[in-house]
């Protein structure tokens, strides 16, 4: 992968190597200071650090690629190293597709075999690409129609109500404990 940056962030990239399970030999430029410099139109409620501790993916999505990340996002995680197991999720239940039906529906880029999360995993380390950047943005902002079904048919705070709909909604960095 090539990314074109200006000056001022060509003096602070950093190459990041991948070398896991999924990727081999994959590598991307980290551009943007960590945790900053998002597009305006996207603010997620979580970083992925706290979506780790608070249990996504039944723990299985990030098992094998820690050392690609900061170590501090998994002193809490919420792992499950052999399979997914949906009681570490906070929610307590699936809320995941397979990774197939996520390819078969075409929301798998080839820098991001993972999905989502891991886009905004290095999205929020720092790694840009404008026009994946952008898709992936949109992709999150369509996923708020949810919120709207938590508020019109659950009580505040009621966790029981619609909790699959809940848990995806933290798979998408939306803070569902606080609907």
């Amino acid at each position: 992968m090539t990314n074109q940056f200006s000056p001022d962030q060509a003096e602070r990239a950093h190459y990041v190597t991948v070398n896991d399970k999924m990727q081999r030999g994959y590598g991307y430029w980290l551009v943007a200071p960590m945790g900053k410099n998002f597009d305006p139109g996207f603010a997620p409620e979580l970083n992925p650090q706290e979506m780790l501790e608070l249990g996504v993916f039944g723990g299985k999505y990030m098992s094998d690629c820690q050392n690609e990340f900061p170590t501090h996002w998994f002193t809490h995680a919420k792992l499950s190293p052999t399979h997914a197991n949906h009681a570490l999720n906070y929610f307590g239940v699936s809320a995941s597709q397979a990774l197939s039906e996520w390819r078969a529906k075409g929301w798998i880029h080839a820098d991001d075999p993972r999905g989502w999360f891991q886009w905004y995993c290095r999205y929020f380390m720092g790694r840009r690409m404008p026009a994946e950047d952008l898709r992936q943005i949109k992709r999150w902002r369509a996923y708020r129609r949810h919120i709207a079904q938590i508020k019109a048919h659950c009580r505040p705070g009621d966790h029981h109500c619609r909790p699959r709909q809940r848990q995806s909604l933290l798979h998408w960095a939306y803070d569902s404990r606080l609907m």
